[in-house]
């Protein structure tokens, strides 16, 4: 990954936006879908727009509209959904060296999501210090509106889209995917970014496999990090 400060043509929060925008190919898709099933769950479309706004969790929102439909006790729904999250405790971390002890950023973290984190971690290193809190608001709130838009677009007439277009309902479920795949193909130029994608690859796929699939995306993100930084530190002892 280049570490190579760049001089930004517009300003900080337009760049962020125009880097931000081939995510929407995957989050409006997946957040049509999410409307759709909300509503067969029999949750209202307020009510649908309001999960997406401030929950904003992708799969958790899946899990809490499938759970709550199902009659599941709320301290339940909050643990998977904990569970399910945890992964964010290794984004953190990653990304605070670029934040500068700036509490303007503590909002600016509920636009944390998986494709921000990725983006951000490719491309805070490479921007100037007084531009990075621009470029990231403007990532993160064309991604946040992308989902709410696409949820209330699924709310409300998702129903009438898949009837119309049946096809609808076989496309969505890879959007998300194979947005994922878009922005973990270019890390794998070295060796130590391919182990590590191969190892959080294999260990959610064996999780899966075993019937653990709430957990599997946490603990394979887990694993990758130790391997990255147990192989890290290693070239570092051996002189690298």
């Amino acid at each position: 990954m280049s570490t190579t400060t760049q001089t930004l043509a517009v300003t900080p929060w337009k760049q962020g936006v125009k880097d931000a925008i081939p995510l929407l190919g995957g989050y409006i898709p997946v957040a049509i879908s999410f409307g759709l099933i909300s509503i067969q769950s029999g949750f209202s479309v307020l009510e649908t727009i309001l999960i997406s706004a401030f929950i904003y969790a992708g799969a958790s929102q899946f899990l809490f509209v499938a759970m709550a439909a199902s009659g599941a006790p709320l301290w339940l729904v909050v643990i998977m959904t904990l569970l399910i999250n945890a992964r964010h405790v290794v984004y953190g971390p990653n990304l605070s060296p670029y934040l500068n002890q700036d509490k303007k950023w503590l909002p600016l973290m509920h636009g944390l999501t998986d494709q921000i984190f990725a983006l951000a971690h490719a491309r805070l290193p490479q921007l100037p210090d007084q531009a990075r809190i621009g470029w990231y608001t403007g990532a993160a709130v064309l991604a946040w509106l992308s989902w709410v838009l696409g949820t209330a677009l699924g709310a409300i007439a998702g129903g009438e889209l898949t009837q119309r277009w049946p096809l609808i309902n076989d496309v969505l479920p890879f959007a998300l995917p194979a947005l994922f795949f878009v922005l973990i193909l270019p890390r794998c130029n070295n060796r130590l970014w391919s182990l590590t994608i191969a190892m959080s690859a294999v260990t959610a796929v064996i999780l899966k496999v075993l019937g653990y699939p709430n957990v599997a995306i946490p603990l394979a993100a887990m694993s990758g990090a130790v391997l990255f930084y147990a192989l890290k530190n290693q070239r570092i002892l051996g002189g690298q």
